[in-house]
């Protein structure tokens, strides 16, 4: 959808609008039309943008690091496969300088936690108006093309790791010793509803710090995207060139903030020493 068929402020609007399915009020399912319809639809509301996006790109990776994988050879490797390796060797070296235990899923999920965010990302240098036009003339309304600009999606990631956080604290501390962390530190046994509190707000600002910050950040991104949208086209490209460059920066870093927190956390819920 052009910018010039809409207000300005329509035009942001629309651009931030997630394509949702979900009951509407009068029981019937279908696709929201507006963004009043997607409130009126409640917390079970599905954003199949984000969802599809996230599945296809999540897809993707598996599907060529896999290729890359079961086509790796010592004496000719591809250039695939050397650019694949140097991912993996990167993430296995923040793995060893961040992770002190013993544990065969960390670096996977630091891995695809890594991979999958970058490529959610980088959706976001996709010009905001090209997916949204084309999906449009295949009569889908609304579109977002950034999976991460979705609290839903980051705080889905987020929660997921926090239940890897409570599952791996109970196992290497046992339930007592993840209970003493909790109620004994850091004032002692006296101050326990102090300890539960301070100590409760801790943990519960491990998987918000992780959906908030990437959040925070990518939709900041779009937003001047979709801003820099409205200018005249000549000065479009004047800017869009820049931002976008510097975007990059942006892309990968917050999914490597992301990574390492994940890795940092996990050893955390490692640590026995409490």
């Amino acid at each position: 959808m052009a910018s010039g068929e809409l207000t300005s402020s329509a035009y942001i609007k629309h651009h931030l609008q997630n394509l949702t399915f979900g009951k509407f009020p009068d029981g019937h399912w279908g696709f929201a039309h507006t963004s009043q319809e997607a409130a009126d639809m409640g917390f079970m509301a599905v954003h199949v943008d984000t969802l599809g996006f996230s599945f296809v790109l999540g897809a993707l990776f598996l599907f060529f690091f896999a290729r890359a994988a079961k086509k790796a050879s010592i004496e000719a490797p591809s250039g695939f496969q050397n650019f694949v390796e140097s991912i993996v060797d990167f993430i296995d070296e923040n793995v060893r300088g961040s992770f002190n235990g013993k544990n065969p899923l960390v670096a996977p999920l630091a891995l695809t936690t890594f991979i999958w965010i970058v490529l959610m990302n980088t959706m976001d240098l996709v010009p905001v108006d090209w997916l949204p036009t084309l999906f449009a003339a295949m009569g889908v309304e609304y579109l977002k093309v950034v999976p991460t600009t979705d609290p839903n999606a980051t705080f889905g990631m987020s929660i997921g790791i926090f239940i890897l956080i409570l599952y791996y604290s109970i196992k290497e501390k046992g339930l007592g010793g993840f209970a003493g962390e909790l109620t004994l530190h850091p004032f002692g046994k006296w101050m326990l509803p102090a300890n539960l509190f301070l100590e409760g707000v801790n943990l519960l600002a491990k998987p918000v710090s992780l959906a908030l910050r990437l959040f925070g950040n990518m939709y900041a991104g779009e937003m001047i995207f979709i801003l820099i949208a409205l200018l005249p086209f000549w000065i479009q490209w004047s800017l869009s060139l820049p931002w976008a460059i510097f975007h990059i920066l942006i892309v990968l870093l917050q999914a490597f903030i992301f990574m390492t927190l994940v890795i940092v956390y996990m050893d955390m819920a490692h640590q026995k020493e409490h």
